[in-house]
């Protein structure tokens, strides 16, 4: 996941989508047992920060499709570079997926 997703201050869109899958299979990884969530922990890069938590929407879940936006504030942030880590919880166990998301966030006009 080295792509940086560019977002503007402020904003609450745009709408981001996520496909998980197994890293050592390649499949999609299922999320559709109901008690099942998808959430991102976003901080700014290089900080031991309390991060905020973006809560994801289930899209396709048998095939580990999910969806989330910037919606509560999470971009009134200094602009920056920021990194998301995104964690599963499949009945109270908790999957973190190793890769981290990274944000680039600019000033808005």
């Amino acid at each position: 996941m080295s792509e940086v997703i560019k977002v503007v201050q402020g904003d609450t869109k745009p709408l981001i989508t996520l496909t998980l899958t197994d890293e050592a299979t390649g499949d999609p990884f299922d999320l559709s047992n109901p008690s099942t969530t998808v959430s991102i922990k976003f901080r700014a890069t290089g900080t031991t920060a309390t991060p905020q938590i973006i809560s994801c929407a289930k899209v396709d879940a048998v095939n580990g499709v999910v969806e989330f936006d910037f919606s509560g504030g999470i971009l009134d942030v200094d602009p920056g570079m920021y990194e998301g880590e995104i964690e599963v919880n499949i009945d109270g166990a908790t999957h973190t997926v190793y890769d981290v998301l990274k944000f680039r966030v600019r000033a808005d006009f």
